[in-house]
């Protein structure tokens, strides 16, 4: 029906979005089919009590001028419809810990960062920024980080891009205490003690020392500006359409099918859902047996729990910037391993902004990273028929954050109008992601081969993307779009262009 050339993406979250955008901009027929009624994925917002709460991107890096996520914005004639709030530079971050009941406040700036550090560290002056130079170095040796060109040369990297994150910190700092200060940002990546690559570390790090940024009104606006880009070029995005087959013939795929009965085909397929899920559609022998092995062997990051609470008018202050609980410095590493068993021990929380924001918040989010073992149980359940005991455990849950908010603001409690909670289960079941992971495959740095899952696969017309292939997260999922959009426009073309926009701009 048309002599342009046409590709489907399964998945209309963040990867999918931008994916299809850039793709539909460049003259491609899109067809990008949503398993949920709200498309956005990470984005996706839900109301009650006529407020909004965002799901998934409550803070955000790449957004100031010069960042990545600025100029793929810039590019796709989007910015300037996103109500963006960068946070403050005198603090962007806010760490408690319980255990010596001392606090921090972290800046935006490099040297910002290296001055405030220093002053709380003042010994470890020189190896904070030894250390600061080393994160940028790192982020240096992936061009798609910076927007730069990739060039034909083999990529060989430094020892400290593949070494553990928390011998790098080791490597130039000696105070247990900075150490752990520098790893508070692990929950934003699933940080393992031991595992984790430095250079994850160090793009998540460097995104955040560069400037920090959050939607006033919720992320839902940027999906739907997205999904605007995709309808404007000749495009469609079409919720609830959950693909559940898919057929291939000599090495191609033909079709895809949807739980509804329709029937989809184009030139391209790209999938950005979890490889796992996506192995399952496919006919026996599509990928090989050692391929699929891998795909459901590759440990999966940790998952969340998060709380929603509905706040009291003028009754809790507004919060510029994210605040960190943490019970034990020590246990800074591996989070999710101590918050189990009804208890949870360290969590992330902030107040989003609302047009016209005063002295008061509306409302007030919580996340916490968890392990999926204890929810395995419901496993087979169905959202909304899970039993009481589950209901119960949530509440346990919900009450251990609330105790500890209560030592930092007394009377907490009173300030709550309602509140509601959501499971690893929950980011399972709306997220389409095994076990409820929410940084998609754990990167390790033992062998970081086998966990790397590249964009093409042996299926000649089947590309992949979303926050398991390379980087995850606001900023790299949007870049592995770029990366995989390029396979089919031209390397370095979309960068190229995006970086001509800007300049121009």
């Amino acid at each position: 029906m048309s002599a342009k050339k046409s590709a489907i993406i399964i998945g209309g979250g963040l990867g999918g979005l931008f994916l299809g955008a850039f793709l539909a901009k460049n003259g491609l027929q899109i067809s990008v089919l949503e398993k949920n009624r709200i498309i956005g994925g990470g984005l996706q917002c839900f109301v009650r009590n006529k407020k909004m709460f965002e799901t998934g991107m409550h803070v955000m890096g790449g957004f100031e001028h010069g960042g990545s996520l600025h100029k793929l914005c810039n590019y796709l004639g989007i910015l300037d419809s996103l109500n963006i709030q960068h946070v403050p530079e005198e603090c962007i971050d806010e760490l408690y810990f319980a255990n010596d009941k001392r606090s921090y406040r972290i800046p935006s700036g490099k040297k910002n960062f290296i001055e405030a550090l220093s002053r709380y560290f003042p010994n470890e002056a020189q190896g904070i920024r030894k250390y600061v130079d080393a994160l940028f170095e790192i982020t240096e040796e992936l061009p798609l980080f910076n927007l730069n060109e990739v060039t034909d040369s083999l990529e060989i990297h430094s020892e400290q891009f593949t070494e553990p994150a928390d011998k790098l910190i080791s490597r130039y700092i000696v105070n247990r205490d900075l150490q752990n200060i520098l790893a508070y940002l692990n929950p934003l990546y699933g940080g393992v003690k031991g595992h984790t690559p430095a250079y994850i570390h160090a793009l998540i790090n460097v995104l955040f020392i560069k400037g920090a940024s959050r939607f006033i009104g919720g992320s839902q606006q940027l999906a739907d500006a997205l999904a605007g880009v995709i309808k404007m070029n000749g495009g469609e995005v079409i919720p609830d359409s959950e693909v559940c087959s898919i057929n291939v013939a000599d090495g191609k795929i033909t079709s895809l099918n949807t739980v509804k009965g329709l029937s989809y085909s184009a030139d391209y397929v790209i999938s950005t859902i979890h490889p796992a899920y996506l192995s399952k559609m496919l006919p026996s022998g599509a990928f090989r047996r050692s391929y699929t092995q891998r795909l459901n062997e590759i440990k999966n990051s940790c998952s969340a729990f998060s709380v929603y609470i509905d706040l009291k008018p003028g009754s809790f202050k507004y919060i510029d910037h994210t605040c960190y609980h943490i019970s034990d410095s020590d246990r800074i590493w591996n989070q999710n391993q101590y918050n189990r068993s009804g208890k949870i021990e360290s969590f992330m929380y902030m107040t989003p902004p609302v047009n016209q924001q005063g002295e008061f918040a509306e409302k007030l989010l919580i996340y916490a990273v968890m392990d999926f073992d204890e929810w395995k149980r419901w496993e087979h359940s169905k959202l909304g028929k899970r039993g009481d005991d589950y209901e119960s455990l949530k509440l346990k849950y919900q009450e251990s954050i609330l105790d500890k908010l209560e030592e930092s603001y007394p009377g907490f409690r009173e300030k709550i109008a309602g509140i509601y909670t959501s499971s690893p289960l929950t980011i399972r079941d709306y997220y389409h992601t095994k076990n409820g992971a929410i940084f998609g495959y754990l990167k390790d740095s033992d062998n970081l081969n086998y966990s790397h899952i590249g964009t093409r696969t042996r299926i000649s017309n089947l590309l992949l993307a979303g926050q398991n292939v390379n980087m995850h997260g606001i900023c790299g999922v949007p870049l592995n779009a770029l990366y995989t959009a390029e396979q089919i426009i031209g390397r370095n073309q979309l960068i190229r262009e995006i970086n001509e926009v800007y300049n121009k701009s």
